[in-house]
Formats: C-alpha cells, structure tokens, sequence
C-alpha cells in the first residue's frame, strides 16, 4: 500500500478566504494510505517545497497529494521538488482547489466539502499511480514563421541571428504585411518604408532564411521539435529564379482594368504584376483570374516581352515536405468589413474611406500620388470628419467586443499630418474615449490638439447622409450637450482590426487554441505570453490580439527567444504519460489511428500463440512513444477499450469518480 503525504495549501487569501484548509488537512489525514496531512500558507514557496522534501524522508512517503491551484501553474514545482526527496515525479497528484473549489464557491462550509472531496479523489488515484520514467525526442534545428509581416520579419531575423535557419511562409507575392501600406507611424512620424524594407531586404540576403512568398501551409503533423509541414507553393506562372523583376512585362499587359488589392482596390493594376516597388522577393505575379492567356489561351504580350524568359504558362501549384522544431504564427490583422455599418454611407459614397484607405491615399507610392484628393472627383477636401470606434467596443453584434487598441493614435495622426501639410483643412474627430497607453503616446495626442487646432469631439456620429457633393453628418457633442451638423468633403472610418481568416484553419492544424473572436490564445496571459498552449507553438505580433507596431517588435523578438531557446537543445524530455495498447484485447479496427492527431499509432501484424499451442497472427495497434503525446483521443475512441494511457488510466480516472461518489 502507497504511503501517501497530503498538503494543503493556503494561497494566501485565494484557497482560506473561501475554504477552511485545516479542515481539508485534517479530513484527508484519516482517509486510506495517508500518513502525514498538514497545511501551509504558500506550498509553492521554497519553505513550503522544503516541507514537502522534509516529510518525504521522516514518514518515508511514497506518493504526495497537493490540494493547490491549477496544475498548469505549479505541477512542475511540486514534482521537482519530490523528485529531489526521491520520490518519482509521477507519483504526485494536484487536487486543484483554487481555480474548481474557492474561486467559484462563496459558502465556506459547501467550498470545504467540495475540497475534501477533490483531496479524495487525488488520493485515490495516487493509489493507482506507477512510476513514469520520461524518453527523450531529437529537435529539429530548423524553425517556420507562417506570416511575412513585420512580426514574422522580426521573429525570423532574430532566430536566423542566432544561426538556425528558418522559413518565412507568407500567402501574398511579397513579404511586408500591413506596414508595408502604411505612410508614417506614430509617435516619430517616421517613414514606414524607410524602416520596413531596409528588413525585408536583411530578410532575401540572409542565407539562413527561406522565403515561400505566395504559398501557403497546407498541413501540420508531428509534435514540438518535430513537426512536419507541408507547404503549399501556388503558381506564379513566372520562375522565381529566373525573374529580374525588370516590369516591363507589368508594363506591356493590355489587361489594365484588375482592382489593385495593395491599394485597396482605389485604382487598377496589370494582370501580371509586382504588388510595389520595393516587394520581396520583386518577382512577377500573373493573377489567373484576369489573365487572359490562362483564360482563353490568346494573348502571351509578357512571355514575348521577358527577356529573362521567366514566364511558364504551364506552372502548376507545388506541395513541399519541411521538419521543424518550432513553429511561429505572425498572421497579422485585416479592418473588419463594413457592410453592416452603412449608417456611415461607406457603400454610399466613395468619400467615406477607411483609414487605410486613407493612409494609401496620403502615401506617395498610393493611387493619388500623396496627394489628398476626394476619391469622387480628385478635388482637395477642405472639411474631414474622422470617426473612431467603427466596429470596436461594439455589443450590438455588429461588431467586435474588444477596443482595437491602435485606433486613437492613427487617427491622431492623420489628424496632424493632414493639418500640418494642408493648414487650411478642418479637421474634426469624434471619440468615445481616448486611449493612449505607450510611451510619448499621449503626448503625441495632444500636439494634435494643442499645436494642429485639430477638434476632438467627445461624441458619437449617427448618420453620415451623402447631399451633393457634401456628406452631411449628423453627431452629438456630449461635454457640450448639443446636436451638430458638419458638412464634410470626406469621412475617415477608424474600422476595428479582426485576426486575418486564414488564422481559425490554421489554429486547427496546429491544434492551438483561440479565443471567441479568433485570436490565438497564449499559455498564460501574464507568465507565458507569447507561446501557445501547444507545444513547439509560438505567438507573434496582432495574431494574439490588437497591437501596434512598437509592441508587435518586442512580441516578435521575445517569441524568437523561446524559439531559440527550444532549437539549442538537441534532444527535448517526452510526456511519459502516453498511450498504450492492450493487445489481447485490441481487435484491430483502426479506429484509434483515425483520431490520432500526432500519427503516432500504427497497426502491425503479430503472432499470438493459443491455448491449443496454434499461434495465430492478429492485426494490433502499435503505439510510438516519441510521437505520442498522450492527448487521450485514442483510449476514448476505442470501442474495445484496448487503449489505455499511462498515468491517467480507465482504474485510475474510475477510482477518481468513485471517491468523489462515496
């Protein structure tokens, strides 16, 4: 019989506010097995592990139950710490009466009880508890950044810094992301460009980074330190290594009328085209949608006009094979739609733009030059109302939930750049609230005020109604209680940010986890912040939520770091709770190998010999302890009940319930 040491620990105020500890202590210490059952105040700290270690060598204990918070806090604390008094980490077992006992219970008497019972339970599965022993797995030296943003730029130059090599998988011709459209950002008001490109151009020269533009990830297998991607490279029907990125084949295309997608569809590109100057890679793109040689076989003006003879008309998608160790996800943010906020007229009136249509609008390389000119008729606005909080804050259903974070701060500064380049321009901006939580963020803000005359209206706008050539909008003022009328040239949307689309599909090949409006959740929002749930899995930039560019570097380089980090060992401790087969009772229906997300069950053919000494060869089920990471879906697959997993086996959890039930 196991020789069991109960403690129970106090949390400060989170557990004995709400459950009376030495109640549970003094419950636990009469059940079967328990020979030593204290309490203290914080069990995690080094006296509370010392107590630990101290009763483990005086009543020679052979499994420990610790009633405390959350495994996912400090399992690894307590299985150390008894590992070093020479019990087998395995044999301990986390009763978590914070998170399922005190934090949803205010009754102390119903909390205690409910303590007592999930003490029990605790004990009765150290009952049943075996020594684990933990293998080991080899690291692939080699990481993936699935996104070409200024996130994923940051993270793969700092991983490539360090000497491992690294694959930057982006779904559009060039890497660059949003701040590649971006004019000036905010507190410097400097060029985006100008500190952008210099890094995509580190990125194309530095032979330990790979860039897979206009591709995709199609599928992820395998477990952290060796995951299998593959790579979905879609035609181009240009050769990328042949390709100069001369233009003369975008300048010769007679199909002129495709909507320019990095302009945001505000002015026309070529059917063949190099999204902007200074793309990375600069390789032509045909778009197959409008080409018309790949749509009726007639025309072929760019295979004739390539001198570097780059164009394959015959190019087909491409699936490539890649291992890695780590994987990073930097899939950056869109503006959300605004089909459902017409009250705005933007379905009405080209001069109601976004704000990122207005920052292409005022970039030099945008459709108008850098010049503000009305969409509708080129003429020079005198009157523009900005409106914040387009889809933020919303909890109509419309929109998101969440404040977007960068809003107030671009808004400020189209404000001050529209007022310092055109000063006799009015501008006015309607908010909710002001939120301006970074460094030099608030006082950039009220250089917009205090120096640009720019009118920042506490208030909400109702209706923007196009009359002629004006767009008359009608808005409150609340600190001055009044109803206004402004007749403007041009409406700018501050519209909120949502996770890009493609990143709910991906979450679910990675297995990772998101929150309700689909951005990736992180391992702890305060100690773990940039590495998912999920093994191997690492968060980078707006992916994990709204951020500007200044926050979106740091997150960057920190998730580089857990990346390096993983790649610098060469072999990585397995989960030793892992999956195994009953082979007697396994009929060999694949159903366990179905569900398997890791592939690390297999089926093979073994002979058994029969009580009349005939052997027999049956089909069983094979399970690799290196791949499998003891997820469960097998054993609750299995209709024989052949499965089983180490550490959380059918007798173990059943044992569980009947303690409880008792």
């Amino acid at each position: 019989m196991q020789k069991i040491g109960v403690f129970v620990c106090w949390c400060g105020s989170n557990i004995a506010a709400t459950v009376d500890v030495k109640r549970v202590a003094e419950a636990l210490s009469h059940e079967n097995g328990v020979v030593y059952s204290t309490d203290y105040q914080y069990m995690c700290s080094e006296a509370g592990q010392n107590l630990i270690k101290d009763a483990i060598k005086t009543h020679g204990l052979t499994g420990v139950v610790v009633c405390s918070c959350s495994p996912r806090m400090h399992e690894n604390t307590f299985r150390k710490a008894c590992a070093l008094a020479g019990i087998n980490p395995y044999m301990v077992e986390i009763a978590n009466i914070r998170e399922q006992c005190s934090w949803i219970h205010k009754d102390m008497v119903q909390a205690t009880a409910k303590a007592i019972i999930l003490g029990k339970a605790a004990i009765a599965k150290v009952h049943l508890n075996a020594p684990l022993t933990a293998g080991t797995s080899p690291v692939k030296k080699r990481a993936l950044v699935i996104g070409g943003g200024i996130a994923g730029i940051q993270t793969a130059l700092d991983i490539a810094e360090a000497g491992f090599e690294v694959d930057i998988v982006e779904k559009k011709p060039t890497i660059g992301g949003k701040m590649s459209q971006i004019d000036k950002t905010f507190p410097t008001l400097d060029c985006a460009a100008c500190i952008l490109t210099p890094k995509m151009v580190d990125v194309a020269q530095n032979e330990l980074i790979n860039i897979y533009s206009y591709s995709e990830v199609s599928a992820v297998k395998g477990f952290v330190g060796n995951f299998t991607v593959t790579i979905k490279k879609k035609a181009r029907y240009v050769k990328e290594d042949v390709c100069t990125g001369c233009g003369l084949c975008t300048e010769k295309c007679p199909q002129k009328k495709v909507p320019n997608e990095f302009n945001l569809g505000m002015d026309n590109r070529r059917a063949i085209y190099i999204p902007f100057a200074q793309a990375v890679p600069k390789v032509a793109t045909i778009d197959p949608e409008y080409c018309t040689k790949l749509k009726t076989g007639k025309c072929g003006v760019c295979e004739k006009v390539c001198t570097a003879k780059a164009i394959d008309y015959n190019q087909k998608d491409e699936f490539i094979e890649r291992e890695y160790g780590a994987i990073v996800v930097a899939t950056g943010f869109n503006p959300i739609d605004l089909k459902d906020y017409d009250e705005y007229a933007y379905s009405q009136s080209p001069d109601v733009v976004t704000s990122l249509e207005f920052e292409r609008i005022t970039n030099a390389a945008g459709p108008t030059a850098g010049k503000l000119l009305r969409p509708s008729d080129g003429k020079h606005p005198h009157t523009i109302v900005f409106v914040q909080c387009v889809g933020s804050r919303d909890t109509s259903g419309c929109g998101k939930p969440y404040c977007s974070k960068i809003c107030c701060m671009y808004t400020a500064k189209h404000a001050m750049l529209t007022r310092e380049k055109y000063p006799d321009t009015e501008v006015y901006v309607f908010y909710i609230d002001v939120r301006t939580p970074g460094k030099s963020f608030d006082e950039f803000y009220r250089r917009a005020v205090e120096e640009y005359g720019v009118h920042y209206i506490k208030g909400m706008v109702g209706k923007v109604a196009p009359e002629g050539d004006k767009l008359m909008v009608q808005a409150s003022d609340l600190i001055a209680n009044e109803q206004l009328n402004i007749a403007a040239d041009m409406v700018v949307l501050a519209a909120a940010i949502e996770p890009d689309k493609s990143a709910r599909p991906l979450a679910t090949m990675l297995t990772a986890s998101m929150d309700t409006n689909d951005f990736f959740t992180e391992a702890h929002p305060k100690l773990r912040p940039v590495e998912s749930p999920t093994a191997g899995v690492f968060l980078s930039g707006a992916c994990q939520g709204p951020k500007d560019i200044p926050e979106t570097v740091s997150q960057a380089s920190a998730a580089a770091s857990k990346v390096i980090g993983l790649l610098v060992k060469d072999h990585l401790t397995c989960n030793p709770c892992v999956a195994e087969s009953n082979e007697l009772m396994c009929n060999g229906c694949s159903a366990c190998e179905k569900v398997c997300p890791y592939g690390a069950i297999t089926y093979i053919d073994k002979e058994f010999r029969m009580p009349d000494r005939t052997t027999l060869v049956r089909r069983v089920a094979s399970v690799n302890p290196a791949v499998c990471q003891g997820c469960g879906a097998c054993t609750v697959a299995c209709p024989s009940g052949a499965m089983d997993l180490k550490g959380f086996s059918n007798n173990q959890i059943m044992a569980e319930v009947d303690a409880i039930c008792k």
